[in-house]
Parts: structure tokens; sequence; C-alpha cells
């Protein structure tokens, strides 16, 4: 039995798909590790919006209580209670 070898031709045709699939490989690759520090960034998003609704929330429910009020209105108007007194410090 005769025993016939592959030539030249096929030999480079295999190698350029190898190669073809290597570099399609990496480019994949590429692409997964921007998408999976895409969703990351997305995933943290998330969470942060999360926490912003929470704080909403409840600010929505203890819109009422004073003492919320008052500290708004110092925080957010500069607004003091009679006899009271507000020291800045600049550095």
């Amino acid at each position: 039995m005769k025993i016939k070898r592959a030539s030249l031709l096929t030999k480079v045709v295999i190698l350029a798909l190898l190669v073809a699939a290597a570099t399609g490989l990496l480019g994949l690759r590429s692409q997964l590790s921007t998408a999976q520090a895409d969703l990351a960034e997305a995933q943290r998003q998330v969470e942060e919006q999360k926490q912003v609704n929470a704080d909403l929330a409840d600010a929505v429910e203890n819109s009422g209580d004073p003492d919320r009020q008052a500290d708004l209105a110092r925080d957010k108007l500069g607004l003091v209670e009679p006899g009271e007194y507000v020291f800045r410090f600049t550095d």
C-alpha cells in the first residue's frame, strides 16, 4: 500500500485556515473582554441607581417629619432657628 503525502499547497491552505481561526478567536476574546467590562459597568450603574431610588423613597416616606424638614432647611436653604448661630470654616 502506497501512502500519499500532502502536497505543499494543501499544507499552506491548512496553515492559512489555522491562522484565520486563531485570528478569529483572538477577535472574539477581545469582544468578550469588552462585553464583560461593559456588563460590570452596567451592573455598577444599576446598583448606584438602586441606592438613589432607595434614598428618594426614604425622602418621600419621611417628608412630613419635622426633624427632616429642619435638616433640609438648614442644609439646602441655609436657614437657622431663632437664637441659633452657624459657623462656617474655610480652608
